[in-house]
């Protein structure tokens, strides 16, 4: 047991490098994926623009139909050979933000698609644009419909940016990798990072359980206003 404890003392300070760049790549990348997702799902729930719509779909599909470490190999690896060649960092990020993107592009889709219709209703016969409409009346009501599952999403993020140990970014599972060849302690480093990720994550997901928790009476509000 003391060994233990002075083996995590000896690498506390990397193990908190590699779990501060773990974190600084989940929130960048949920950035760009927030936004990468709302475009994609306006170009697909948009009536008047199909040629929006049609490409949208099939870059949706594409990246879901392939595995994340593939795309940021591609990224990676691959960009350069056409003249785009980005740094490490840069790579994990676009990488994680194209694919997750593409599937909070389909949580956006579905939250706007929840939206009674007779808000668009209502929204024109105030003389709305369908675009401000959107923007001041549907838009609204759907981020709260698409909060809780944004929030597991990003929980899943979190785990996920392990997969860019594998283009050499030194977050937690690269830093415990280096450890664990110089050490051969593999038991201990590798428990260690477990520990570090339910102490993250756990508490994410049950905070995100009670959000949802209170999000669930006001939908269930709206849902009756809207009934007979």
């Amino acid at each position: 047991m003391k060994g233990a404890f002075h083996d995590l003392v000896l690498w506390a300070p990397d193990l908190w490098t590699g779990t501060k760049i773990t974190v600084s790549l989940t929130f960048a990348s949920m950035a760009v994926a927030l936004v990468i997702g709302l475009v994609l799902a306006l170009a697909r729930v948009s009536s008047r623009r199909r040629l929006l719509a049609l490409p949208a779909t099939v870059f949706v599909e594409l990246i879901r139909g392939s595995p994340l470490l593939l795309q940021l190999f591609y990224i990676f690896y691959v960009f350069p050979f056409f003249g785009l060649r980005l740094g490490k960092f840069e790579a994990g990020i676009l990488g994680l933000a194209i694919n997750y993107g593409a599937y909070l592009s389909e949580v956006f889709r579905a939250g706007i698609e929840a939206v009674d219709k007779g808000q668009w209703e209502a929204a024109g016969a105030l003389g709305l644009s369908r675009p401000l409409a959107l923007r001041l009346v549907i838009l609204p009501q759907a981020i709260r419909i698409v909060i809780p599952p944004i929030g597991n999403y990003f929980i899943s993020l979190f785990k996920d940016t392990a997969l860019v140990s594998t283009i050499s970014i030194p977050e937690l599972i690269f830093t415990g990798q280096l450890i664990a060849a110089d050490t051969f302690k593999y038991l201990q480093v590798y428990s260690f990072i477990f520990v570090i990720y339910l102490i993250i994550s756990y508490p994410a997901s049950r905070g995100v359980a009670w959000f949802e928790r209170r999000l669930r009476p006001a939908r269930g509000a709206a849902a009756g206003a809207r009934g007979p």
